[in-house]
């Protein structure tokens, strides 16, 4: 399973406010103060370096992260939506083979909830990374919603929906034509 950061190391950069130097969801933005909210933020980091392997083609410690439950999900940017913890495994090893030399280049915090023990995070993850056969290290944005479920007393990541609309589209972007 991931550590969570030391202090002496290196971990991609947090968003910030527009309009400070304060990195976001340190000023009050969590919706609820609970007891233990330290144990969620340090999830929160697990998940960011986790990301971050992931720019690297290594899944394992975004896979750490999740339940083992057969009720979580998965909707990635290659795939449909696959629920189960087998196929949600599955789905990240393959997906994680399109992504090399990479890193998170930062992390905007859109919201979170926290409860004692349901959570949720919206983000768009800024990532850096050579995709599919390109050699060139390209930015990727993704929207980003993770769930998360305490489980025996430990934070386990329930469902993760990642794409890469992080812009306006026009209205007819959403119509399939087959």
């Amino acid at each position: 399973m991931c550590e969570p950061f030391s202090a002496d190391q290196a971990r991609p950069r947090v968003g910030r406010d527009r309009d400070s130097e304060e990195p976001r969801g340190r000023k009050g933005e969590y919706s609820v103060s609970i007891e233990g909210i330290s144990d969620f933020e340090a999830l929160i980091e697990q998940n960011h370096r986790a990301v971050d392997e992931f720019t690297r083609g290594n899944n394992k410690p975004l896979e750490d992260l999740f339940s083992r439950r057969d009720d979580v999900s998965l909707g990635n940017p290659f795939g449909p939506f696959v629920r189960g913890f087998t196929d949600v495994a599955k789905t990240m090893e393959r997906a994680a083979t399109v992504c090399r030399d990479g890193h998170a280049a930062g992390f905007d915090t859109i919201a979170t909830y926290v409860t004692p023990d349901l959570a949720f995070t919206v983000e768009t993850e800024r990532l850096e990374a050579k995709i599919g056969g390109r050699d060139d290290i390209v930015p990727v944005s993704l929207r980003c919603t993770s769930i998360f479920r305490r489980e025996d007393g430990v934070w386990k990541l329930v469902h993760r929906h990642a794409d890469p609309i992080t812009v306006a589209r026009p209205a007819e972007s959403v119509i399939s034509e087959q």
